[in-house]
């Protein structure tokens, strides 16, 4: 039965992986338009003696802020410009659709190994 259980397990892990990478991009989309916002990106790591992923620490995308021209811009400085965001929503969208894929995965396994662990059950108590 542990290998039914580390299924579970690693199934469970990899959703609640892929369930704060949703958050995390959700969160850039949602400041898409915010001046000075850059982008957070997660990745992911493997726990030493269990192999089951966790998210890593949090890191904000580096890139260089685009300059948006707008002369009535309150936080425009005295050429008439100001630091944007750093999220592209199609990268976004990419990414968002690709955890929820991985997600919907993971949520399949865990589901099998349920029903699995149920028959397993089922036959022990006949």
């Amino acid at each position: 039965m542990t290998d039914l259980s580390d299924a579970l397990e690693a199934s469970a892990a990899g959703m609640r992986a892929q369930a704060s990478r949703i958050r995390h991009v959700s969160e850039n989309i949602a400041n898409a338009d915010t001046p000075g916002y850059r982008r957070k990106l997660i990745s992911f790591e493997q726990t030493a003696g269990t192999g089951l992923v966790t998210p890593g620490p949090l890191r904000l995308d580096q890139s260089a802020l685009p300059r948006i021209f707008q002369p009535g811009h309150p936080l425009a400085d005295s050429e008439g410009y100001y630091q944007g965001s750093n999220v592209d929503l199609v990268m976004e969208i990419a990414d968002a659709r690709e955890a929820q894929r991985s997600y919907d995965a993971n949520l399949r396994l865990f589901d099998q190994a349920r029903q699995m662990t149920l028959s397993l059950f089922e036959l022990l108590r006949r």
